[in-house]
């Protein structure tokens, strides 16, 4: 008995220890890794807004703190709004969520193009999300009607990767309902 009283006393004692040093990490390394998060969505923002945007600026964003912009407006040197770019997210990936950043002309709808902020999709079948061939399509589509072809749509699904191809069109139609809310 005595045995088992010290191996459960040795167990909670390793597993405190554990978990200091784990909160302590998450402690540390919160706000950087906001921070990295924060200057990537921005940079995604900047990269997707279309032609003749001279300044982006941050909107409305995903969290109570204000910290991660989740809507961008891009606006030219006069400062006429030329377009918006936002963020959709999609949970029904193969691998996952699928968050994307998604641009659009002046009025909201037609999309310019997107990038990849996080998905977990297969390597080498699912992250052909990315590649020209499939993203490019969706340029000058309407963004809150998009299916892929075997669901009556007009978006040519990623071979072996239907379910990825749902999924971005979700994301995309999830980034322009965020921009009728505006």
């Amino acid at each position: 008995m005595k045995k088992i009283i010290g191996l459960v006393v040795s167990l909670t004692a390793i597993s405190a220890v554990c978990a200091g040093v784990l909160a302590y990490i998450d402690g540390v390394t919160r706000a950087p890794i906001a921070a990295t998060k924060e200057k990537n969505t921005l940079r995604a923002a900047e990269e997707v807004m279309p032609q003749g945007v001279a300044e982006v600026k941050a909107e409305a964003w995903s969290d109570e703190e204000r910290k991660i912009p989740s809507v961008f407006v891009g606006r030219d040197s006069s400062g006429k709004v030329v377009g918006y770019a936002a963020t959709g997210l999609d949970p029904n990936g193969y691998g996952g969520d699928i968050e994307l950043m998604v641009g659009f002309e002046s009025d909201r709808k037609t999309v310019v193009c997107y990038r990849k902020l996080a998905a977990a999709e297969t390597p080498g079948l699912g992250m052909k999300l990315v590649a020209p061939e499939f993203s490019g399509q969706f340029r000058g589509k309407d963004g809150t009607s998009l299916k892929v072809r075997k669901d009556g749509g007009d978006v040519e699904a990623i071979t072996a990767a239907t379910i990825t191809s749902r999924s971005v069109c979700g994301a995309i139609a999830a980034a322009a309902r965020k921009l009728e809310s505006l």
